[in-house]
Formats: structure tokens, sequence, C-alpha cells
């Protein structure tokens, strides 16, 4: 898991480079949709009237943006591994440079194109001037551009750092509270079966070690694996009184949860749920993907006219709450309610197959 981990960590630092990754589709597509925006705003600056509309002049400007906008697509996509290994102003530059040269090549192309086909005769137009003058505005055009993506790569960088901070000091808070209660479980023990208690220490430590090494997301199998733990730990402090079960729907093996969210939830279904009745209860724990979503229900016993002696129900939900909210923005869910003699958590938050909402370095 470990390893898993540092090449996860490893491949967010290489693809951490301000300009979009134009190796994808997507961001190769909104380029040219703002390409033949540009041509239209160069269109429209010169016009001297309304009519008749320079068709020709604009299919002119959108087809040289189009394939500059293509051309300098391709050489980043190629050049982006060498680019990410050297300083940002220069980068900047080469890529400046080049976006320049083909601006003046297209320039150049497109001039040769119209005289070809006669849509132009020679001396209609100086060539030296309009190389001169699309020169000039690519220059112009191109540092304004990379200026926008390198102050928001600074952006998003400082929000990547303060919501790093604010993680950890949420799962700070957590874990003192998870050592605690289980600290309760082992002194129970101790006073009913000595050496179970001693079995349970043991548990504990491997469970501890787990908890520990949890930072940011962890796989959502490695969660429902240290929740089993805890709860076949308390199953030996309550024994009959508690049972529990877990009902799993179209889950994927990449699936990731904020680390330590489900075991303080389990712990409050135990403490505020199970163990304030003498004939214990039942806890159920529903995981389902939808495929753009995961949701958690989870189900115990409530009892509306008894209250637990143990403390911290309220600070658990509301760490939970806060980290899902970190990791996930404000579609991140999660409600609790009782109804009847049933009390029920619900967390969902969007969560597509592979992909990583947070990306922490």
């Amino acid at each position: 898991m470990e390893k898993t981990s540092a090449v996860k960590n490893t491949q967010s630092v290489v693809d951490d480079f301000f300009l979009p990754d134009f190796c994808n589709l997507q961001s190769v597509l909104k380029l040219l949709i703002v390409t033949e925006l540009l041509a239209v705003f160069l269109t429209l600056a010169d016009l001297e009237a309304l009519t008749p509309l320079p068709w020709a002049d604009f299919g002119l400007k959108s087809f040289l943006l189009a394939w500059v906008a293509m051309s300098i697509a391709v050489l980043v996509c190629w050049l982006r591994p060498h680019l990410q290994t050297i300083k940002r102003s220069y980068a900047a530059f080469i890529i400046l440079f080049l976006f320049v040269m083909l601006v003046a090549f297209f320039t150049f192309v497109a001039e040769g194109i119209l005289l070809f086909l006669q849509i132009r005769q020679q001396g209609d137009v100086n060539l030296a001037v309009v190389l001169v003058r699309n020169v000039l505005m690519s220059g112009i055009i191109g540092g304004l551009v990379l200026r926008y993506f390198y102050l928001q790569e600074q952006l998003l960088h400082r929000q990547r750092t303060e919501l790093t901070a604010r993680v950890q000091a949420l799962q700070a808070r957590i874990r003192p509270h998870f050592l605690f209660n289980s600290m309760n479980i082992i002194a129970s023990l101790i006073m009913v079966d000595p050496e179970k208690a001693e079995h349970v220490v043991e548990d504990l430590s491997a469970l501890f070690r787990a908890s520990l090494k949890a930072e940011g997301e962890v796989s959502l199998s490695d969660e429902i694996s240290l929740c089993n733990s805890y709860l076949n730990i308390e199953k030996l402090r309550l024994g009959k009184r508690l049972d529990f079960e877990w009902r799993f729907d179209n889950l994927q093996s990449d699936l990731r949860i904020p680390a330590l969210t489900l075991q303080p939830l389990l712990e409050n279904a135990i403490y505020h749920g199970v163990e304030l009745s003498d004939e214990g209860g039942k806890v159920t724990i529903l995981v389902s993907w939808t495929g753009q979503e995961l949701n958690i229900i989870i189900t115990n016993p409530y009892h509306e006219n008894k209250k637990s002696t143990h403390k911290g129900n309220n600070m658990a939900v509301d760490n939970i709450r806060e980290r899902l909210q970190a990791h996930y923005g404000t579609k991140a869910k999660l409600k609790a309610q009782a109804a009847g003699s049933l009390f029920t958590t619900h967390i969902s938050y969007p969560l597509a197959y592979g992909e990583e909402y947070i990306r922490l370095s």
C-alpha cells in the first residue's frame, strides 16, 4: 500500500505543470473554441460597418488561428515531459517563442495560398507589415495567456497547501478520540476477562499501526478492513449484544475514502445505540457506488429516552463532514437522523472510478 501511495504521489508531481495537458482531447477542444472566439473578436475589431460581413476575412483568421492552435498543442504535448524538468520562466519563453514562430509561419503560408488561388493580387498587402503585426499581437496575447496560467498555478498551489494543512489538522483531532475510546475497551475487558484483554491489546496495536499510517485518502478496502478490526474488538467486549452486517453494491477496487471516516461513525453507532440497550442491537453498513457517487448508509438502534455516557458524538460527525467537504467539495454530504427506533447516518460524495479528487503533495 505504501508503494502504491508513493507511485501516486510521484505521478502527481510529474503532472504538475502550469499549462493544461494538451495531450488530452478535451483541453485541445477548449483551445480551439477559444481560438474561434478570438477570430470573431479580431474580425469585429476590423469592422467599419455592420454590413456586409467580411466572411472571407473571418475565414482566413479562423483558419490561421486554428492551425496555430493545433500546432502549438501538438508541440507542447510532445515537449511537456522536457518542459516540466526546467524552470518555469525558461519553459514559458520556449513556448512563447514557438508560438510566435508558428504565427509567422502560418501567416506566410496563408498569404501564399491566397496569392496562389488569386484571391489576392500581388501588392494588395504588404507581407512584411502583416508579419510584424501578427508577430507582435501573438507575442502580447501569448505572454498574457502564459502569465494567466502561471498565476493560476500559483493560486492552486497555495490552495492545495492550505487544504493539506486543514485535512491534516482534522485528521490529528480524530486520532486522540480513537485512542481514548480504544483504551476504554481494554479497561472494560480487564475487569471481565484479563486473558482476552491481553489478546485485544495485540489486536489494537495492529489496528493503531494501520490508523497512524493513514493520511489523506486511503482505499475503501483498507478502511473497511480497519473497521472490521475495530468491530471484532467491540464484539469481544459486548458479546452477543453486538451484531453487525456489511452490504456492498457495485464496488470497484480503486475507490477511495478519507482515512478514519467510517470507524468513528461505527463507534458512535455502538456507544450511542447498541450499548444503551440490555439486549444490544445490530449495526448495518451499506456501501454502494452508482458510477459517479459513493453512498454509505449506517443504521443502528435508537433510544430516544436514553443518553450515552460517552462524549464526542457531535465532534466526530462534524469532523468527518468537514474532511469530506475538504476532499470533495460542497457536493459531499453527511446526514444523520433518527426515525422511530433506528438512527441513520448517510454519507455521499462524488467519486468517479480511478479518479483522485484531491492530490496532496
